[in-house]
Formats: C-alpha cells, structure tokens, sequence
C-alpha cells in the first residue's frame, strides 16, 4: 500500500499540516523537525500527490468555526454572518460543534484542521478563552481569530473580537436601580463562560456605584437555559420579602424566570421586574417582551470572519495589516418587563 501524508505524519511524530509545510517548502518549520519529516519521507518513498500540491499551493480557501453552546439563536446567527462574509470572499465553511469539556478538544481541532487542511478557524466562548486550546493551536501554527468576553485576552498576535459583557450588564443593572429597585437579584449562567463572570462583575460594580450591598444569596448559579430560570424564579419568590428585580444572564434564563413568576401569579413588572441579555427571539416572544442588552451576534460574526480573512492574505503576501480588532458594546434596550405603569 502506497505511503500517505498520514503514515509520515505519525512516523515523523507531527502533525499532517507540518508534513504539507515540508512538501511545499513553506520555510517554517524547525530544522530538527524538517529533518525528521524529510527522513520519513524518504523511509516510506512518499510521493507527494500532485494534485493536491498544487491546490496547496494556490492557499487553503475553507475557514472552521467551532462552537460549544446550547444557545441555538446566537449559533444561527453566528452561522449566518461568517457565511455572509466567506461567500463575498470565495471562502468555504466547516461548521464544527464540540465539547469544550473534552480532554482531548485540542487535539481534535488540530486534527480537524489537518484532515480538512482548513485555512484557520473562528472560535467562540468558551473554546476562545481556553489557554490549552490556544496554546495547542499556536504550537501547530493554526491561525484563528477569537470572540471574547471582557478584557482578560491571551497575549497573541492574532486578531480578535471583543463583546463588552461588563458595561451592558453594568447599564441594565443601573436601569434596574433607576427604577427604584434595590433588591435585585442575579441569575448566572455556566462559570465556563467568560460572558458569565463579566455579566455578573458588571451586576456588582453597578449595585456599588450606586451604594447597595451586594447580597450573595440573590446570586444563583445555574445555566444558560429556560429550565434555570423556572427554578431560580421558585428559589427567589420563596424568599421574604423576595427580590423587586432580576436581572437574568441571557434572556433564555429571563424567560425562564418570567415563566415561573407568571405560574406563582406574580406580576411582571408590578410586583418583579426580569432583565435578560442578548435581545434573542426569546425576549421579544414573551409577554411582557423583555428589557435586554442587544448583542448584534450577526455583526460579531461578520467582523470575526473578515479579520480572519485580512489576517491570511497579508500572512501569505508576507505583508503588514491593519489592526484587525474590534470591540462590541451591547446597547440597552427597554422593555415592559422592567417599566412599571
């Protein structure tokens, strides 16, 4: 059976992206490492598939993007937009779902990128907040841009897009307390999750700013699911006197919340206002529809996409770039839920 890139590979003890470096003389890979890909080659009597040489040389066209998260609205959207911008590029997708708790979700994504010989990947939390993943990626020298909650970024020289979870959480929990309300309680999403934490910073720094102490028993963990919100809303109106407000982490818990309250004959907003995040179908299906903070997820995407994009051509032209970075601040929106009559 003839010799494939694989076999020389795994003899070579790299990955199949190095094997193609030596075969195209890309001139980046280390000598000790160029030696031993070259005896492998040559112990097997590997012999380079034309073909497939040539489509190499003329540059990877297939971009990946990776996603660990239940949230099916911000999946679409994220979908969507990177779509939008590899079409108007002659760019192909891989759309590849994961588990981020994985042992091994490192080496499945340099393996998926050397199996599909994908030009970079886009990531999204929590996958791009992950040192090991990051690392494991920079060791292969796979290029990716990462979409990132907070400020807490890992030194890199790739781009990135950065969504301000702090400040849009900050801003609905100063509404909250604009109108009136001082016992307000928080309900978190998976800890895995950046956006979590800076959401949650965000709730205090504002209920600080404005002088009210911050009760740990109205902070409750949960996830980012409907199903949270149902039973937040239980533990929460259980207590005497309950909470005035919530201000829920996604607007998928805030439904969930708002459905419990509604169960309970609670009113929404006279006697609890809900506060979600994302502005999701969900927080405008309900009744009342939700005061949230608009994440323009399709925008994100787009601009993640076209950073990437920017970042492989000036790589290949051996040219520089402009900064490739962006920040995004969800924007407040006002809804009947948190507007008392």
């Amino acid at each position: 059976m003839a010799a494939t890139i694989k076999s020389v590979a795994e003899m070579a003890g790299v990955s199949i992206k190095t094997v193609s470096r030596v075969i195209n003389k890309e001139g980046t890979v280390k000598p000790d490492t160029l030696q031993r890909v070259e005896e492998a080659i040559k112990a097997l009597k590997y012999t380079p598939n034309k073909a497939a040489r040539d489509l190499a040389s003329k540059g990877a066209s297939v971009l990946g993007y990776v996603y660990d998260n239940p949230n099916a609205y911000y999946i679409i959207d994220m979908q969507r937009g990177i779509l939008d911008v590899c079409r108007k590029n002659n760019f192909e997708l891989l759309i590849h779902p994961c588990d981020a708790s994985s042992k091994n979700i490192a080496k499945e994504l340099v393996d998926m990128v050397d199996t599909a010989q994908l030009a970079g990947l886009i990531l999204s939390p929590p996958l791009s907040e992950m040192p090991e993943v990051l690392s494991e990626l920079d060791q292969n020298q796979i290029s990716y841009v990462r979409i990132l909650s907070g400020d807490g970024l890992f030194p890199s020289p790739l781009p990135y897009v950065l969504v301000n979870d702090f400040k849009a959480a900050y801003d609905i929990t100063e509404h909250l307390i604009g109108q009136g309300h001082k016992n307000i309680a928080f309900i978190a999403g998976e800890e895995i999750h950046k956006s979590t934490i800076e959401r949650l910073n965000g709730y205090k720094a504002a209920l600080e700013k404005a002088g009210i102490a911050i009760d740990d028993s109205l902070i409750i963990k949960g996830t980012y699911s409907f199903e949270t919100g149902v039973k937040s809303s239980e533990t929460l109106l259980a207590m005497s006197p309950h909470p005035t407000a919530v201000f829920a982490c996604n607007d998928e818990i805030a439904a969930g919340t708002l459905f419990g309250a509604r169960m309970k004959g609670v009113d929404v907003p006279q006697e609890l206002a809900i506060a979600g995040f994302e502005n999701s179908p969900f927080s405008r299906q309900t009744f009342p529809p939700l005061t949230t903070a608009s994440q323009p997820t399709n925008e994100i995407a787009q601009h993640a996409a076209a950073s990437l994009i920017q970042y492989l051509r000036a790589k290949k032209a051996k040219a520089a770039h402009d900064n490739l970075n962006h920040t995004f601040i969800p924007e407040l929106v006002v809804r009947a839920s948190t507007e008392k009559q």
